[in-house]
């Protein structure tokens, strides 16, 4: 790589690196921070007058939560809207309220409890849980963690699962449940060479027990 290719690449990654810290909102003096070196210095990056190393980039990629191939992009997603700024975030809270109360009310009515047993119970106004019921007032968690218990739910039942937020939560939950994998396997995964044993895994796991026996007695059948 020439003196002209040098220069180009450090102008596209400063680019990269400007755009990687403004899609995830974080400050010049934040990224510098989190790297170890001087806003001016991290500046000098974001305008190609400087690079940064690998090790920096790496700890930059950790610090954002981004791939680090990020910086070998050709897309840049700064000036993309965030999904955040889509959401009207105040009406899915107050959508989520309702569903809440509703979802209250229907395993009140599983156990077949009174609103005046649980008030008795709980302490809390018979008043106040039909409202939160309707879904008009909001239910403090340590108060929703009480009903629930005293009707023998669990407060998971109540997290959403099909809303923009319940989507994040489940990504977050298939990502930890891959981290928790041994690394062996993790490597396994992700190599698409692979891929076919993954399918033929998912198709097995669906097969009831009476056909998982008659396929493993085939296999033996023409190994034997």
């Amino acid at each position: 790589m020439n003196n002209a290719q040098i220069t180009i690449r450090a102008k596209k990654l400063g680019l990269l690196i400007r755009d990687a810290r403004a899609s995830e909102r974080r400050s010049v003096k934040e990224c510098a921070d989190a790297i170890g070196i001087k806003p001016g210095l991290f500046r000098a990056y974001e305008e190609g007058l400087r690079s940064p190393s690998l090790s920096e980039l790496e700890t930059l990629a950790f610090y954002l939560k981004i791939p680090i191939t990020k910086f070998w992009s050709r897309d840049i997603s700064s000036d993309d809207p965030s999904p955040l700024d889509a959401l009207d975030l105040p009406r899915l809270i107050s959508i989520r309220q309702r569903m809440i109360g509703a979802l209250m009310r229907q395993e009140r009515t599983n156990v077949n409890m009174s609103l005046r047993h649980i008030a008795e119970e709980t302490g809390i106004p018979q008043a106040r849980l039909k409202a939160y019921e309707l879904g008009s007032k909001s239910i403090p968690l340590p108060e929703l963690e009480v009903i629930l218990n005293l009707m023998g739910s669990r407060i998971e039942t109540f997290f959403d699962q099909s809303g923009p937020v319940g989507q994040w939560m489940t990504s977050q939950t298939a990502m930890q449940k891959f981290l928790d994998l041994p690394a062996d396997l993790q490597d396994f995964i992700c190599q698409p060479v692979n891929r076919p044993y993954l399918d033929l895994a998912m198709k097995l796991s669906d097969m009831s027990k009476e056909k998982l026996r008659s396929v493993a007695e085939g296999l033996l059948d023409i190994t034997l």
